[in-house]
């Protein structure tokens, strides 16, 4: 499980290794992507709170990268944050997220990325619930909820 230090040693002194990358050009990523999905994931915006399709979704299943594809957070691990965007207790893996120092707006943060193909996703913040005390608040527009059955 991520402890808060970890994340932070992540932001400072390198990211975990990805199991594989991709990449592609400006143009292919915008005829992959929404103009909304576009502007969050590559230019790194944020969508509104409370405006996402994802926020109150609780179905099983895994959240993938809306550009790669790429598993980063398993449902069970989803809760109600009441941030406004969906938020997650961990990723999937250790090594599905990458994680930047991000001083924009005044304030430091840690910005969350997808580590296979650096898709901005949102940011990660020490306030979650135990046991790892983290709060992964994620864009609904940078991720694709792949449902599954309830066992």
């Amino acid at each position: 499980m991520l402890t808060w230090k970890e994340v932070i040693n992540f932001s400072v002194k390198g990211n975990p290794k990805p199991d594989k990358r991709v990449e592609k050009t400006d143009a292919e990523w915008k005829e992959l992507l929404t103009p909304e999905q576009y502007r969050i994931t590559r230019l790194k915006g944020t969508e509104m709170a409370h405006s996402g399709a994802l926020c109150t979704i609780y179905d099983a299943g895994k959240y993938n990268c809306i550009c790669c594809g790429t598993p980063l957070f398993d449902a069970t691990i989803k809760y109600d944050s009441s941030s406004g965007w969906p938020s997650f207790t961990q990723p999937i893996k250790e090594n599905a997220i990458k994680y930047e120092k991000d001083a924009s707006f005044g304030m430091v943060r840690v910005e969350v990325m997808c580590n296979t193909c650096d898709a901005h996703l949102g940011h990660v913040f020490p306030d979650g619930p135990e046991p790892s005390g983290l709060r992964y608040c994620i864009n609904s527009e940078s991720i694709k909820l792949e449902r599954t059955e309830n066992e």
